[in-house]
C-alpha cells in the first residue's frame, strides 16, 4: 500500500465506484464537485481515512470507522429508477465500494511489477475484509480471494452504468477543482486520470464512452512498469511517506 504507483490505484477505484448507480448518486447528491473548498475537503477526508486505515492503531482506525459509519447512517439519496430514497450505508454499494478499491490496488501494484504472487494477491484480498468491516459490512459478506473477487465483479456487470446526471471524471479532471495553492498541479490531473481509466478493464472504459483496446492495455501496462521502476532509483525518504517508512521498519524487525 506505500508504493506511490498506488496513487493511479486510487484513481481507478474512484472510477469503478462511479459505475455503480447508487454509490456515484449517493456521493454526487451530497457533495459539490465544482466548489473547490468543497471537492478539495472531501478528498482530504478520504486521503486521511485510507491513510489511518492502513498505518493507524487500533484505536485510530476504530474512531475513523465511527465517524464515517456515523456519516454513511445519516446522509441518504434518491434512486430515480426505483423512485426510492436510501441511505449512504446501503450494502450493496459499499460492497461494490470496497471490492473496486481492492481490485484497484491490486490490479495497478501486480501490472506495475510490485512482487506479488498469486498467494500474496489472495492474502492481500482475504486481509481487505477488515476493512469492509470498518465501514459496516460483514466480514463473510466480501470476496476473500481473487477468484472471488472476480466472480462478484463479473455478477455485477449487467447492473453498472454511469448515471447521465454524472460529469464525466475525465471531462472534470481537464479543470480540477483544486484549491489556490495547488493550482501548479493542475495540468497532472488530466495525466493521472488518463492512466487510471487506461488500467480499468476494457468494458469499464466502455462504460465511459471510452475507447477500450488491447493497445491501451498495454499501453497502460508498461507505463505503470516505467513509473514504477523508475520511482525505485527515488531515496526511501523520497519515496515512501512516513507512515509507509514506518511501517516497513516495523514489518522488517
Amino acid at each position: 500500500m506505500g508504493e506511490p504507483i498506488l496513487l493511479v490505484g486510487g484513481f481507478r477505484a474512484l472510477l469503478m465506484q462511479g459505475l455503480h448507480p447508487r454509490a456515484m448518486r449517493g456521493v454526487q447528491q451530497n457533495s459539490d464537485f465544482l466548489d473547490p473548498a468543497e471537492a478539495w475537503s472531501r478528498f482530504v477526508r478520504t486521503t486521511e481515512f485510507v491513510r489511518v486505515r492502513t498505518y493507524g492503531t487500533r484505536a485510530e482506525v476504530a474512531k475513523a470507522a465511527r465517524r464515517v459509519r456515523r456519516i454513511h447512517a445519516s446522509l441518504t439519496a434518491f434512486d430515480p429508477d426505483t423512485g426510492e430514497r436510501y441511505r449512504l450505508d446501503d450494502p450493496d454499494a459499499l460492497r461494490w465500494v470496497h471490492v473496486g478499491e481492492v481490485d484497484s490496488y491490486l490490479s495497478v501494484a501486480r501490472r506495475a511489477g510490485v512482487p506479488l504472487s498469486d498467494e500474496d494477491a489472495d492474502r492481500f484480498v482475504a486481509e481487505w475484509r477488515r476493512a469492509a468491516q470498518l465501514v459496516g459490512l460483514r466480514r463473510g459478506d466480501v470476496p476473500g480471494s481473487v477468484a472471488e473477487l472476480r466472480d462478484y465483479i463479473e455478477a455485477q456487470r449487467p447492473g453498472l452504468y454511469l448515471v447521465p446526471e454524472a460529469v464525466h471524471p475525465l471531462r472534470l479532471s481537464l479543470n480540477a477543482p483544486l484549491p489556490l495553492k495547488l493550482t501548479p498541479l493542475k495540468p497532472a490531473f488530466p495525466l493521472i486520470m488518463v492512466l487510471a481509466f487506461a488500467t480499468l478493464p476494457r468494458w469499464a472504459r466502455r462504460l465511459y464512452h471510452l475507447p477500450a483496446t488491447p493497445v491501451g492495455d498495454l499501453w497502460a501496462t508498461m507505463t505503470l512498469k516505467t513509473l514504477h521502476q523508475g520511482l525505485r532509483f527515488l531515496p526511501d525518504q523520497l519515496r515512501y511517506s512516513p507512515d509507509a517508512r514506518r511501517a516497513r521498519a516495523m514489518t522488517a524487525a
